[in-house]
């Protein structure tokens, strides 16, 4: 008789990428085969998301589609965190895990087999005191290593401290583990993730806080057992970059030379309302250092325009402030009201066709950005990564997060290429590999 097999989609962040590599690793190691379609599958498994009201839209088509399959259906993730007895009004669908007890979904889905009936198993993230430990093995050439999970901040907007509950922090000896794992697996470059990876450390109550560990503590594990030739920063939140930090950025040449800063407004005033924990004139400053200090650096940016309140005056500073600074990237997202969360409470919600409006304008300074930033490497000799292979053509990133294409000449995934730049091409650069001297 043939293994089962399981199917996996997963929806959102890098966080949950990696959570679903590590869930599908625990079905291989029971003896599940790993199907390549959905039709293909006796269980299949959906990651979900709901950072925003799309997110959770998609989420919802996403099960829809796959109640109808003869499978076992299982829903996992902030999405099913969040909305749990809606999941369970959908026909199909079997198993409903919420944002913790996800190293049970093999024993729950056999559970499931064997009762033949529906299990909710879904709790209170606010009673989730330790990061859950998760085996993993990476599918891609960059490896993703999840160091925390949870938030604390409670941005008035934010929906996912209730879904993800506070912050845990992950060992130093378990980072050091899946590390030495990762080294002996050939992976060039690891990508720390988390929900806030710059709080981690910080939870309260637990001994890791009391020892005064931070993720300067982590990088340093993480670049110590793996040795890794690129060590890739998430997300980081503006005032967590201390002097520390940018200096062992500076100094240590395989971290990336790339950081993700959330701006979300470039009004003072929607800043506060937002709950967010510096200003304009504190971002403009860090930048400025950044840009300085830390040669051809790239600095990515996420935006909410149209948050309730958001004024034609708040959005023009939104755009002066943007266009002031040395972005490479702006991901532009509308405002999305997120029930539970006090935001959603506001008064003077924006119109969907403003927003939409403002969102086109963002995104029209985010392209000229990015564009401005690739062409000052034309000409230039860069190195990537190979990451993937389609049509004819490779692609994969710079230290500092340019998308770079080449024509595939029997390039080998995982292997490290120079390349010379010659255009401007999709959402990177278009180059040939090893130039002529």
């Amino acid at each position: 008789m043939s293994a089962c097999k399981v199917f996996f989609q997963t929806l959102g962040c890098k966080v949950n990428q990696y959570e679903s590599e590590a869930m599908q690793k625990l079905f291989t190691a029971a003896g599940y085969e790993v199907a390549e379609e959905i039709s293909a599958a006796d269980v299949v498994v959906i990651n979900t998301c709901t950072v925003t009201a799309v997110s959770s839209q998609k989420s919802r088509q996403m099960i829809r589609r796959a109640a109808k399959k003869n499978c076992v259906l299982v829903v996992v993730g902030c999405y099913a965190q969040s909305e749990p007895e809606e999941i369970s009004k959908i026909d199909g669908v079997d198993i409903i895990i919420g944002t913790k007890d996800r190293v049970r979904i093999v024993e729950l889905v056999e559970a499931a087999i064997n009762q033949r009936e529906k299990i909710l198993q879904v709790g209170n993230v606010n009673d989730i005191r330790d990061f859950e430990e998760l085996p993993h093995t990476p599918h891609r050439t960059r490896a993703f290593l999840k160091i925390e999970d949870g938030c604390n901040n409670f941005c008035s907007y934010c929906i996912i401290p209730y879904v993800r509950g506070r912050v845990r922090s992950r060992s130093l000896e378990s980072i050091r583990a899946e590390c030495l794992e990762l080294k002996a697996a050939g992976f060039k470059e690891i990508v720390l993730t988390g929900i806030h990876i710059g709080a981690y450390g910080r939870e309260q109550g637990k001994g890791i806080r009391d020892k005064g560990i931070s993720l300067i503590d982590a990088i340093k594990t993480v670049l110590d057992a793996a040795n890794p030739l690129r060590l890739r920063l998430g997300s980081l939140e503006s005032a967590e970059l201390t002097d520390e930090l940018i200096e062992l950025i500076k100094n240590d040449k395989r971290i990336c030379n790339h950081v993700h800063l959330p701006l979300q407004a470039g009004s003072d005033e929607i800043l506060k309302a937002m709950r967010r924990p510096y200003t304009t004139k504190n971002f403009a400053t860090l930048t400025a250092r950044l840009v300085k200090e830390v040669p051809e650096i790239s600095i990515g940016t996420d935006l909410i325009v149209g948050f309730p309140g958001e004024t034609d005056k708040h959005f023009d500073e939104t755009l002066s402030f943007i266009q002031s600074q040395p972005f490479s990237k702006i991901h532009v997202f509308p405002y999305s009201a997120r029930t539970g969360t006090v935001a959603a409470t506001l008064p003077n919600q924006i119109p969907p066709q403003i927003k939409k409006f403002r969102a086109g304008r963002a995104l029209e300074i985010s392209q000229a950005k990015s564009e401005n930033f690739y062409k000052q490497f034309i000409g230039k000799t860069v190195e990537i990564i190979a990451e993937t292979s389609t049509d004819g053509i490779v692609d994969g990133l710079t230290k500092n997060y340019i998308r770079v294409y080449v024509p595939d000449k029997n390039i080998r995934l995982g292997e490290v290429i120079t390349v010379k730049v010659e255009k401007i091409f999709k959402d990177g650069v278009w180059g040939n590999e090893n130039p002529s001297p």
